[in-house]
């Protein structure tokens, strides 16, 4: 998939991922993927390569200091 395209997000939050996508990762069946909040966007991957992922994205220290910054994200709260 070289193009950009759009998907609707749903009022609840559910997004589709495109039917290529699935096969190549083995989820036809339904499965686990990886997200990444990135603050400028989120980034699905297959399971379990986030964090090398964002290893390779980010240094410590930039890790470090983004962690720091979602403290008071009201979205992020737990109760």
């Amino acid at each position: 998939m070289n193009a950009v395209q759009q998907y609707k997000v749903s009022s609840s939050g559910q997004m589709s991922l495109p039917a290529e996508v699935r096969h190549r990762w083995e989820l036809d069946d339904g499965g686990q993927v990886d997200v990444l909040d990135l603050g400028f966007c989120v980034l699905t991957v297959p399971a379990g390569q986030a964090r090398r992922l964002l290893g390779d994205l980010l240094t410590h220290e930039q890790h470090a200091e983004f962690v720091r910054s979602l403290d008071d994200d009201p979205d992020l709260a737990t109760t």
